[in-house]
């Protein structure tokens, strides 16, 4: 596992304000993958019901605040595949 998948999985479950009850992974492209489902956040590469895609530069941006999801999808540095309505939830949760 890389070292910012492992910061990331520490910034996920700190910005993790509820439980999240579907599955989501988050690629980030060239370092790994992180699940997040009911059981919290982990390094990973399972199936989810929503796949969210993005470089690392891209990705910390949004950890920290500095870049809306929204506006990364619509950019197209943000990609969703999958349950969209997931999507939405789990941005509203990281917010």
């Amino acid at each position: 596992m890389s070292d910012v998948v492992t910061r990331a999985v520490g910034k996920l479950t700190e910005k993790m304000s509820g439980a999240f009850d579907g599955t989501a992974k988050f690629v980030i492209e060239g370092e790994g993958a992180i699940m997040i489902d009911e059981g919290g956040v982990r390094a990973g590469d399972d199936e989810a019901d929503v796949t969210l895609t993005a470089d690392a530069d891209p990705f910390h941006g949004m950890l920290a605040g500095d870049m809306d999801a929204t506006a990364a999808f619509m950019s197209g540095k943000l990609s969703v595949e999958g349950d969209m309505g997931a999507a939405m939830k789990l941005a509203g949760l990281l917010s």
